[in-house]
Formats: structure tokens, C-alpha cells, sequence
């Protein structure tokens, strides 16, 4: 045993130890060699050590300017800035400062972001342009943290850990008798059911902690300088700034454990919101999954409509032939599925033919109710300023973007929308993910939606008197499939 410990000891820590001591002496150097200025018109950045770079970012090019701080630098009193200008080709657009005096980094964060101010409001009414916390923190929120995806993953990683580190130590064989005497003093069927609940509880305990850590103390505010500010972070805080102006809707999104449970989550739709490929889906999270009636509420008051939530009004459902081909697609899954467990049983062992009819007998099921609360899902409506649609099942989504924001439309129909006479209609923005999809509308509804939402933008492309999908026409005059 203590041969063991000595062992996996002399392989993981002296790694351990260099990285450390690398990266102290890394964050040292480049806090040394890194120079920056603000002037009238650019951000100026001076920094390298073998090669020398030299960054001018426009001040009205800058997007975001968020603050991170982990443990070590919340001691020191210091944070790292990164300065986004929203562009997504290569690193060029983003610069990163650390460490700095916490209030140098904000009284950074505030100088970059003025240009904001002028106009944030957008000609908005005195009552609904006021500052102030438009969401805070409330531990009751946590309930929703296990309802996720990540929790069986994270408890089945937490086997693998387990049986890994009993390798390291010698202990595999112990490990593994002594799990299987377990199954010898019951049921197989009970003493699986028993570890799988373990493994969820593990996996809901590591989900739990993780959330915590990322969300603890979260706080939505509008700041006077024109901007949204979200605020989280339990040991590692993070302060990330978004400006009004950029903003071009919001997004409802449910996943599935979470809406059985009445939870949603509210998420920005704007330009020149992410900063890098990896902090594209935190940057863009307003409020983490909380109650749907507060997500409403919260993205009501994000848009400037606390009157009427954009994402809370009645939708235009779609056609019936839409839920046929949700039951087509969710079915020929479940088919392919269960063809490659036939085919292999056939080729390698009988049981995996029992693993095949008994799965089919749950997926089958489960894989029509998907369908059917993917098609009760599908809507979609317009409102004074926005374009309201909805869609999915294991991850619903209801997004309100504005109609100002739309600078384009595509129009979708394959082979089997044609038969069934719908149309996909996708609402093309410069903001969030691009596009924004109308699924399996009516091709009448799907038409006319695009028409008014944006008054003559499609009306060019539209054959006069035009009632279906086969008359929307491109500028050579060939019909749009």
C-alpha cells in the first residue's frame, strides 16, 4: 500500500509543482512586459517578450470588457480584464490584462464602455429606462442545478475516476469483488438499480457544487452608462458588461428536466457578444435556470416591455402534418438504433438481440412522446416590435428577436415539406447564433409572417398574388425550393 502511494505520489506531484511554479513565473513576466494606454479614440496595448505586439483597438469597436477574478487574485485584490471586440475570426479581437488593481479594472471596464451611454435608452419611456438590479441570487434556485444532462455524465466519469485510482493503488481487483458481492446478496435487476442511483446522486452532488461555484451571488443590472451587467461567481467571480444597443432580443430556453420542474433559463441575443469560442455560451447567459414565471419577467424587463413579456404571448400553432414528421424522424431513430443492436447480435452474441426487443419496448414509447411535445412546441407570432418563435422538446427554446434586427430571409422546403405543404422560414440577424428558425409553418403562414414581420424586405423576391412556397422567387427569376 505505501509503495502504492509513493508511486502515483512521484508521478503527480512534481508535474503538479512545475506547472505551478511556470505559470507564477509566466503571470509575473507578462504583468512586467504588458503596457497599456486609453486615449480619446483607441486602446492601445503594448506586450510580448521575443516578439513585441502592438494592439490599437477603436474604442467604438469595443463590445464587452469583462472582469474575472479566481481565488488567488480576489486575495491579492486584483483581476483579469478581457477586452472583446465581438470579432469570431482568430484572437486578434481580444485583449486580455492581468493582473490589475481591482480599481484599475473597473475604472477600465467604465472608460471603455462609455461610448455606450448616448442613446441606450433607444427613445425608451422614463419609466422603463430606469437603473437597477433586474434579477438577484435566490437559493432556491439551486433545486434546478441536478435536472441537467451533466449529472449522469459527471457520475458516470466519477466511476471511471474511482476504478482508474484503484488501478493506481492495486486495489482494482478489491474494487471489483467487492462489487460483485453485492450482486450475490440480491437481485441483479435491484443491486444495478441501487448503483445507478448512487452514480446520480454522486453525479447530482458534483452538478450541484459546480453551479454553486458559477452562479452563486448572480446578479442582473442595468448600469447608467447604457450597458448589462451580470455579476456571479462563488470562488472564481466574474463580471461580465453587455451594451443595450447591441442587443437584439432574448432567448427562453427550457431543457427538458428543467421544464418539467417549471424552470428556464434567459439568454442574450445581441452582436459582438462572445470574446472566444470558449466563453461564448457563459457570456451570452443572462439568468440561469430559475422559475419560468421569473425568466418571463426578467426578459421582459431586459427588452424594455414589462407590460407585456414578448416570450409569454400566445403563439399561432403549425399545421398537423408538422407532428407527422416529428413521429417520422424520433421513430426512424429509435429504428436505426435498433437495426445496429439486431445486426450485432446476429454477428457477435444472442444477448444483444434481448438488449434490442427490450429497449424498443421503452424507446419506441418515450420516442412518441418526444415527437408529440416537440409539435405542441412549435408556434410562433408577431408582436409591436418582435418576431416571437418556439420550438424543441429535450431543449425548448422561445426566442423574441426584434423586427429591426432582421436584415434578411431563408426559405427552406425539402421534398417532404412540399408534400406536406410546410416551409422552414429562418429570420437572418447579425446577432446571437445567425439565424433564427421558424419550423414546419404553413407555407401561406410561413410567407406571410416573413412579409409583415420586416414590411419589404421579402416582398421583392414574392411573385404578386403568390400563396405557396413555389412562388417565392430568387432575383433571376427561379423559383426558391
Amino acid at each position: 500500500m505505501g509503495s502504492g502511494i509513493g508511486f502515483a505520489l512521484a508521478w503527480v506531484l512534481p508535474p503538479l509543482l512545475l506547472v505551478v511554479v511556470a505559470g507564477g513565473v509566466s503571470g509575473e513576466w507578462m504583468w512586467r512586459v504588458t503596457r497599456y494606454r486609453v486615449d480619446a479614440e483607441r486602446f492601445h496595448v503594448h506586450t510580448g517578450v521575443v516578439v513585441r505586439k502592438r494592439l490599437a483597438l477603436r474604442r467604438e469597436r469595443i463590445r464587452s470588457v469583462d472582469l474575472t477574478a479566481d481565488p488567488v487574485l480576489r486575495v491579492l485584490g486584483t483581476a483579469t480584464v478581457r477586452v472583446g471586440t465581438g470579432e469570431q475570426a482568430g484572437t486578434e479581437g481580444t485583449v486580455t490584462l492581468w493582473p490589475l488593481r481591482r480599481a484599475s479594472a473597473d475604472a477600465l471596464r467604465a472608460t471603455l464602455l462609455a461610448h455606450a451611454a448616448p442613446g441606450a435608452s433607444d427613445g425608451a419611456d422614463e419609466e422603463n429606462s430606469s437603473d437597477g438590479a433586474l434579477a438577484r441570487f435566490d437559493p432556491a434556485w439551486i433545486r434546478f442545478a441536478p435536472l441537467s444532462f451533466l449529472t449522469p455524465a459527471l457520475g458516470a466519469a466519477a466511476a471511471g475516476g474511482l476504478i482508474q485510482v484503484a488501478e493506481w493503488f492495486g486495489m482494482q481487483e478489491r474494487l471489483f469483488g467487492t462489487v460483485g458481492s453485492w450482486f450475490g446478496l440480491g437481485p441483479f435487476l435491484l443491486v444495478a438499480a441501487v448503483l445507478a442511483v448512487a452514480l446520480f446522486v454522486v453525479g447530482g452532488v458534483a452538478t450541484v457544487a459546480l453551479w454553486v461555484e458559477a452562479w452563486w451571488n448572480h446578479t442582473v443590472e442595468r448600469q447608467a452608462d447604457g450597458t448589462l451587467q451580470v455579476r456571479r461567481g462563488l470562488l472564481t467571480t466574474r463580471s461580465i458588461s453587455l451594451e443595450e444597443s447591441r442587443l437584439r432580443g432574448v432567448e427562453v430556453v427550457e431543457p427538458l428536466a428543467a421544464r418539467l420542474a417549471g424552470g428556464a433559463r434567459v439568454d442574450a441575443v445581441a452582436t459582438g457578444l462572445a470574446t472566444g469560442e470558449e466563453d461564448k455560451s457563459d457570456s451570452q447567459i443572462l439568468l440561469p435556470v430559475a422559475p419560468k414565471e421569473l425568466a418571463d419577467r426578467v426578459a421582459a424587463d431586459v427588452l424594455r416591455e414589462p407590460a407585456s413579456p414578448p416570450t409569454a404571448a400566445p403563439l399561432t400553432g403549425h399545421p398537423v402534418a408538422a407532428r407527422g414528421r416529428r413521429l417520422r424522424w424520433a421513430l426512424s431513430a429509435v429504428l436505426v438504433a435498433e437495426a445496429m443492436l439486431v445486426v450485432l447480435g446476429l454477428l457477435l452474441t444472442p444477448v444483444l438481440l434481448h438488449v434490442a426487443w427490450i429497449s424498443a419496448l421503452v424507446l419506441v414509447p418515450v420516442a412518441v412522446l418526444l415527437a408529440l411535445d416537440a409539435y405542441r412546441a412549435l408556434g410562433h407570432t408577431l408582436t409591436d416590435g418582435y418576431l416571437v418563435a418556439r420550438s424543441g422538446s429535450v431543449r425548448r427554446a422561445t426566442v423574441a428577436l426584434q423586427r429591426r434586427g432582421i436584415v434578411g430571409w431563408t426559405i427552406r422546403q425539402s421534398v417532404f415539406q412540399r408534400r406536406a405543404g410546410l416551409v422552414t422560414v429562418l429570420a437572418t440577424t447579425a446577432a446571437g447564433s445567425g439565424a433564427y428558425a421558424v419550423r414546419d409553418a404553413g407555407e401561406t403562414d410561413g410567407l406571410t409572417l416573413a412579409d409583415a414581420a420586416v414590411p419589404g424586405l421579402l416582398r421583392p423576391f414574392l411573385v404578386a398574388g403568390a400563396t405557396d412556397a413555389a412562388d417565392v422567387t430568387d432575383p433571376a427569376g427561379e423559383p426558391v425550393r
